[in-house]
């Protein structure tokens, strides 16, 4: 009798689990595909469609750029645009250097150098300077931005580029980005936190006040100039600048931006934004500036923006950085320089080889600064190299320049600038309308009024009967290639008394269980609308591989999102705002407004949705949301 029972309570107890998870798979709504799309692809597929027409638009306004004067124009103009969406750099401030020591070499010395780009903002680098009795000063300044490597400028092939550049001529300043080297920003987090998860990091707090992770960079990298040009045995006027992979990223950014580069050389970045999503997605956070893909600018425009600047690419063939994009955008850079009369000043050299700098481009890179800044046009030849050790390339005294006295991480600048707005933003709303300051965030968000958001197509899947209520499965297509997956719960006899519109950031299904949250709501009488918006639950992004468990899984997406001037937060309360408006359509004998309820990260568009639409909720509940942006600033992890 007892085994009897036992088996009884076992079959029970497995046909509860059968049960359970019986309702998890009824409560799922859209098919395997859609159009041979994954739901998981959705947005991936979607935000890549749109980078697919602004690059033909790019295309056609190409076209447009056939005279010198249409060029210069071109070149004012995106350039502008291109400022205005990094942001306002700060100050030039005295630089404060300091030689910590010097390394002798068999035709040049190491000089082992710290300044400060802002103050007490410590740039650790080597300055490679050639042999007086062997070559004549002032010396061109080539600055050599190091790319993702843990240990920056102390890595070979930086050092090598450096070395190599002295013994030709010419001096160099191989420098530390933030996170690299001596230059950890959060040296509590190490050795985990640095490099490309670290700069992205940095950008979500920045993204945050207008600006990016590429801002802090480049800045290092214009400081870096000022402080070649104020060497006396540098020729001020005749400065390059060179780097592989993040660097040849630094380099694409300073060589559009500062006019005293007189040649360049990015290695192993150049391809073209459209090429690159296709194959990659969108990278760590400097490589993304705010609206990119909307306002007009692709990889190309780093190499048209100075012409006819002297500009060599170095790509590799195998690179992960899809060749065929970096021909494209050659292509397109030799006809803008022919244009102008001077197709000899723009050059593209492939390199039969994974992502590198190795010995081809080495030499490749210091025969063009040759030819441009010395006026030598010969071959280059790499000797053989006697690296520094570590430790001689270390300037600061504990090899971290964090712990250097009073010094200040890109956190604490953020957090000043954060500071300094909040008193502004307290005088805006202080002195201004509020429809006003709604209105601007309308336009900063780009959510569209209520009535300029076409109603969704519906499509009714299936319905599910449980006890005292039904559940319609619901799709909803705000526009072609967006689904909304929803589930609408529908009390049966008790009438209707609200309408509750449901969002969790774990997905829909989240808090449908029996005994669960919404089934309390329908159960009090109310419709409830529990919606997957765009990018949660059914559709949430499974396959990307950036940092996703740092941040998100659909990080990836944003950050295309963001290069096409479309926040998730604006598209999330569209949706938001569709599915309100859905709600009370579909309960024609209730009349009041929508209570909405948002959980975890879905507070923010929620929040954003209900500000500007104010007349169609009745309260808003958010559990677990962002206290403010502010907070995430304050909070010194961004």
């Amino acid at each position: 009798m007892n085994s009897q029972r036992k088996t009884a309570a076992l079959v029970a107890l497995c046909l509860a689990l059968i049960t359970t998870v019986s309702a998890e798979e009824n409560l799922r709504v859209l098919p395997e595909t859609i159009d041979g799309v994954k739901p998981s692809d959705m947005m991936n597929t979607y935000l890549r469609a749109q980078a697919a027409e602004n690059f033909e638009t790019w295309k056609q306004q190409y076209e447009q750029r056939k005279t010198p004067e249409q060029i210069a124009e071109y070149q004012k103009t995106i350039r502008a645009k291109f400022t205005e969406a990094i942001g306002e750099f700060p100050q030039r401030t005295p630089l404060n250097p300091q030689i910590t020591g010097v390394v002798q070499r068999k035709g040049y010395c190491v000089e082992k150098v710290i300044f400060e780009s802002q103050p007490k903002h410590y740039v650790s680098a080597l300055l490679f300077m050639p042999d007086a009795k062997k070559h004549k000063q002032p010396y061109p300044g080539v600055l050599v931005p190091c790319g993702h490597s843990r240990n920056a400028k102390a890595y070979d092939t930086y050092q090598t580029m450096g070395a190599l550049l002295a013994i030709n001529g010419m001096a160099a300043l191989v420098f530390d980005p933030i996170d690299q080297g001596e230059r950890s920003q959060m040296p509590s987090q190490l050795p985990e936190l640095w490099g490309t998860r670290a700069h992205t990091m940095i950008g979500v707090g920045s993204i945050l006040l207008g600006r990016n992770t590429a801002w802090f960079e480049i800045w290092d990298g214009m400081r870096g100039i000022d402080y070649l040009q104020s060497r006396p045995e540098v020729d001020p006027n005749r400065i390059g600048c060179t780097g592989n992979s993040g660097g040849g990223t630094q380099t694409s950014y300073l060589m559009s931006l500062d006019d005293r580069i007189k040649a360049a050389a990015p290695s192993c970045y150049i391809t073209n934004f459209y090429e690159r999503i296709l194959e990659l997605g969108a990278q760590d956070a400097e490589q993304n500036i705010y609206g990119q893909l909307a306002f007009g600018m692709d990889h190309a425009d780093y190499l048209m923006l100075r012409a006819p600047t002297p500009i060599m690419i170095c790509a590799a063939t195998k690179d992960f950085f899809d060749i065929r994009g970096t021909w494209q955008s050659f292509r397109y850079a030799k006809r803008l320089y022919s244009r102008l009369g001077f197709a000899e000043r723009i050059d593209l050299l492939e390199n039969d080889a994974p992502h590198n700098y190795n010995i081809l481009q080495r030499q490749s890179v210091v025969r063009w600064m040759s030819r441009w800044l010395l006026g030598k046009d010969k071959p280059i030849t790499e000797p053989p190299i006697e690296l520094l050790t570590e430790e001689e390339t270390t300037c600061s005294p504990s090899g971290l320049v964090m712990q250097l006295p009073g010094a200040r991480s890109t956190y604490d600048l953020n957090r000043d600038f954060e500071k300094s707005l909040a008193e502004c933003r307290r005088r805006l709303w202080a002195n201004t309308e509020r429809a006003e300051l709604l209105n601007q965030v309308r336009k900063i968000t780009g959510i569209r009024r209520l009535a300029q958001i076409p109603k969704p197509q519906v499509e009714q899947i299936a319905v599910i009967e449980r006890p005292a209520y039904k559940i319609k499965k619901l799709i909803l297509k705000p526009q072609n290639g967006l689904y909304l997956p929803a589930l609408m719960f529908l009390p049966n006899k008790t009438p209707i008394k609200n309408i509750t519109v449901y969002l969790h950031e774990q997905g829909k299904t989240a808090d449908a269980g029996p005994d669960g949250p919404i089934e309390k709501l329908v159960k009090s009488g109310r419709l409830v609308l529990a919606v997957d918006i765009r990018g949660i639950g059914e559709t949430q992004q499974k396959s990307q591989r950036y940092f996703a468990s740092h941040f998100g899984s659909d990080g990836q997406d944003v950050y295309t999102a963001y290069l096409l001037a479309r926040s998730y937060v604006g598209m999330r309360a569209e949706d938001i705002l569709i599915c309100a408006r859905f709600g009370l359509d579909s309960a024609k004998e209730q009349t009041g407004n929508v209570d909405l309820i948002a959980v975890g990260h879905l507070g923010v568009p929620a929040l954003h949705a209900a500000a500007l639409e104010p007349d169609m909720f009745a309260s808003v509940k958010l559990v677990r949301s962002l206290i403010s942006f502010s907070n995430v600033i304050e909070s010194g992890r961004s």
